[in-house]
């Protein structure tokens, strides 16, 4: 579906800059500081951040919605200032909002986004679209008709009739249960397979883990983790030791060597601890130093939500600095 071009990046974003107009005429928001980051062509990437950290900035500059400060974007190899309609062509855009009309048949919704990006009606593939998001028996309903899984499908088909290198999805499973995320995810999955190039912005950590080759985090406007996941998950120092001991406990053990210590019920005990200065066994030694006996124990390490919450503090505490 994609072709390569070469090792040129599916999006090139260099010190972007996106400072909002207040209304006084004064100096309004720094929604972007000077971001700059590749997304690889094939992959699925995640860009991540807290609510307002500027992810749908950044996409609605992408999508040629809002007009950036300064900087520079390429997509697909095409600037999105001087080659705007190459660029917008490389692009589809999957938004939060669920966004047709619902007066238009599933048909009619492909056909018409088809035709304002000049498709030519022998090249369209509105049926094979609605096949491949598992609508075709749903061709000619009223999209006011649809569930809201549907019309979440519906919405990658019409990003997609364009035949886009890249997709973008914008939170794509907010507020749905999780068959219906599954569901998504297998589309989205397939689509890659496809060669399709992802970005995803989501606020479920545990499928960006899963999901992504490699992810960005975006906080207050700055970039401030860009790396492969398996690379960025590995820096995390914390690791857990769960222990459930022998007897009832009226307060949680504590030791200057613990990060965090949580009581989980009278006998279950949640120690957070510095894996670069503590193994598990050490914990285990501290516990029965204090006179408890353990009778069972699990581990648990960091993964992709620990690592996000300890750069995102680290970067609030700096700023605040």
């Amino acid at each position: 579906m994609a072709t390569q071009i070469d090792n040129t990046p599916a999006i090139s974003i260099r010190d972007m800059v996106k400072r909002y107009a207040a209304p006084d005429g004064g100096e309004g928001k720094l929604a972007l500081n000077g971001v700059s980051f590749d997304v690889p062509q094939g992959g699925i990437f995640g860009l991540l951040g807290p609510n307002g950290a500027g992810k749908s900035t950044i996409i609605n500059i992408l999508a040629g919605l809002v007009n950036k400060t300064s900087g520079s974007a390429e997509i697909w190899g095409f600037d999105i200032d001087s080659q705007r309609r190459n660029a917008k062509r490389a692009i589809g855009i999957v938004p939060q909002e669920i966004v047709f009309d619902p007066f238009f048949t599933p048909f009619e919704v492909l056909e018409n986004q088809a035709g304002f990006y000049g498709v030519a009606k022998h090249l369209r593939r509105s049926e094979a679209l609605l096949e491949a998001v598992r609508l075709a028996d749903k061709r000619d309903a009223y999209a006011r008709t649809l569930s809201g899984g549907m019309k979440r499908r519906l919405l990658i088909a019409k990003a997609m009739v364009h035949s886009p290198p890249i997709l973008v999805l914008d939170e794509p499973t907010a507020g749905v249960d999780v068959e219906l995320r599954k569901q998504l995810w297998d589309l989205v999955t397939e689509l890659n397979n496809d060669g399709v190039t992802v970005v995803l912005t989501t606020h479920y950590l545990e499928e960006a883990e899963e999901l992504c080759d490699r992810i960005a985090i975006i906080n207050h406007g700055t970039c401030i983790a860009n790396k492969p996941t398996r690379e960025l998950v590995d820096m995390a120092r914390e690791k857990i030791v769960a222990v459930t001991v022998g007897k009832d406990l009226s307060d949680a053990p504590a030791h200057e060597a613990f990060t965090k210590v949580v009581m989980s019920g009278q006998r279950g005990v949640e120690v957070t601890y510095d894996k670069d200065k503590l193994t598990a066994g050490q914990v285990l030694g501290i516990l029965h130093e204090q006179g408890l006996v353990v009778e069972d124990v699990t581990t648990r390490e960091a993964d992709l939500e620990d690592v996000f919450l300890q750069l995102t503090k680290a970067a609030n505490a700096e700023e605040a600095a």
